[in-house]
């Protein structure tokens, strides 16, 4: 398995405003189209991954911005990696990752 799975808001869409009522209302962050495509080159299987119930709004978005083909899904899939703007890293210990639960509590990600 060589698949990347990606989160849709925060780290392809924009998402400058938040929720915004469930829009697919910003462009790509920056680099995010070339990055997909350096994935899919280096033979990665990519995934977009999104809380979203409702996917056609993120399909015809992709679709939009010029994206590949991609699979989207609003289920955690099997992947080697994991892109997400609000992803804390646990590396066997509880205590680290509990600090940076904590550090990400100051930011406002409404």
């Amino acid at each position: 398995m060589r698949t990347v799975a990606i989160d849709f808001d925060g780290v392809l869409h924009r998402y400058s405003k938040g929720w915004n009522g469930g829009k697919c209302y910003d462009r790509p962050t920056d680099g995010a189209l070339i990055a997909v495509k350096q994935l899919l080159r280096d033979g990665y299987d990519v995934v977009v991954v999104t809380a979203r119930e409702n996917l056609y709004p993120v399909e015809e978005w992709l679709y939009k911005w010029g994206f590949p083909d991609l699979e989207v899904t609003n289920t955690k899939i099997p992947a080697i990696a994991y892109i997400d703007d609000r992803a804390v890293e646990f590396k066997g210990d509880w205590n680290c990752a509990l600090r940076k639960v904590g550090d990400k509590t100051i930011h406002d990600y409404s």
